[in-house]
């Protein structure tokens, strides 16, 4: 059962959290093991969600790589997972520790502790964890998990970059625009009608579309915002239009393609590490579909395995989606061959990063000077459609 308590710690500072017990009794004593004194509880609605607990990936970095050193080093399970509890700074995640180590204490294994909270850990964590107690590699998996998780990481980290970057700086462009539109031609365009001369086309233009950003620069702002959330809720409320826009995300321009990269290193990357850690193909391909986090290629992967569960290889069968170069391919069919798929997969997601990171840098460098001449087109249509009237205007009151 749920909980929520509120509790003060030994510095006398209140503490909220939420925990699973059985009943208050259980609930007071959990928390007092987190170093807590326990001032009110009662059941709480809902599940706790990974959101909400706070956990973030860089705290499960820190777990598997301190656990993985305690174990190594001969320390039984239970003091490892009190010894991770009393040093975490995570409140929520300390409530989440202490519940693992009861659940250990109480005879589960820690696969099956971990599994109490899904919240906080995957399924592949999970499966991975479990894997590595039934070979006795415990901590060589934990190892592994802490070095694919810093890698997600680090992959996530130019996935924003990927997005960000262009979006930025294209935002300051927009802005200028705007400032152009709104501020600038207007009074440009008072001081063209005291002139009284004839405007050419490109004048007329531009006097048309700064009235409309000035009358309705409330809905230009509105309408990215409005169509943002209305696509979001479009996409969760029907699964063939997030299909259809995950497709749209792989066909951007420049973008794309990047896009594609990183989702292929991040299948390689995680497919290795299953597989290495003992988990069969089918198994690490089904787990992979979820990891993608794009339903076409989940879709290409599902449909990869049914083919390697038919019979086929996987070189052919991955090579039958049409997502990886044949280099990649060529990769795969040596390591089904020599026995060394892990190592192929490895190289498959070494490949991919490389690829990913110049591919970033190129962009980046692309960025910065294409929109860097359409601010100067723009500058320029208004300088041309301003000043040339009144090039013009004084060039008659001469003669």
């Amino acid at each position: 059962m749920l909980f929520s308590y509120k509790a003060i710690d030994a510095s006398g500072r209140s503490v909220l959290g939420r925990a699973d017990a059985a009943n208050l009794l259980e609930l007071e004593q959990r928390v007092r093991r987190m170093g807590l004194d326990l001032v009110v509880g009662a059941p709480a609605k809902g599940k706790l969600r990974a959101r909400r607990a706070g956990v973030r990936r860089p705290d499960l970095i820190q777990f598997c790589f301190h656990l993985e050193q305690l174990i190594a080093a001969g320390i039984s399970m239970l003091e490892a997972l009190a010894d991770l509890r009393d040093s975490t700074d995570n409140q929520r995640f300390r409530t989440v520790i202490a519940a693992i180590a009861d659940h250990v204490e109480g005879g589960k294994s820690l696969s099956q502790a971990l599994a109490e909270h899904p919240e906080t850990f995957g399924k592949v964590f999970v499966g991975l964890v479990r894997v590595g107690e039934q070979t006795g590699k415990l901590p060589e998996v934990l190892k592994s998990l802490a070095a694919q998780m810093k890698w997600e990481d680090e992959l996530a980290a130019q996935t924003r970059r990927v997005m960000l970057y262009p979006l930025f700086v294209g935002a300051i462009v927009g802005l200028v625009t705007v400032f152009l539109m709104i501020y600038l031609v207007p009074q440009m365009t008072a001081f063209l009608r005291n002139v009284g001369q004839e405007t050419p086309l490109q004048t007329r233009i531009l006097v048309a579309v700064s009235a409309l950003f000035v009358d309705f620069w409330w809905a230009m702002l509105a309408l990215p915002i409005v169509a943002w959330f209305g696509v979001e809720a479009a996409a969760r409320s029907d699964p063939a239009i997030a299909h259809a826009l995950d497709r749209c995300k792989l066909a951007l321009p420049l973008v794309g393609p990047i896009l594609r990269k990183i989702v292929l290193s991040r299948f390689a990357s995680s497919f290795a590490l299953m597989y290495s850690s003992g988990i069969t193909v089918l198994d690490a391909i089904r787990a992979s579909e979820e990891l993608v986090g794009n339903r076409p290629l989940a879709a290409a992967l599902r449909t990869a395995g049914q083919q390697i569960a038919e019979g086929n290889t996987i070189a052919a069968a991955f090579e039958g989606t049409g997502l990886f170069p044949p280099l990649v391919v060529r990769m795969l069919k040596v390591g089904e061959n020599t026995g060394a798929l892990d190592t192929a997969l490895t190289n498959v997601g070494y490949f991919y990063d490389r690829d990913v990171r110049e591919a970033i840098g190129r962009l980046q460098a692309m960025v910065e000077p294409v929109l860097t001449l359409v601010l100067g087109a723009v500058l320029g249509w208004v300088m041309l459609a301003v000043l040339g009237p009144v090039y013009d205007s004084i060039a008659k009151m001469r003669f």
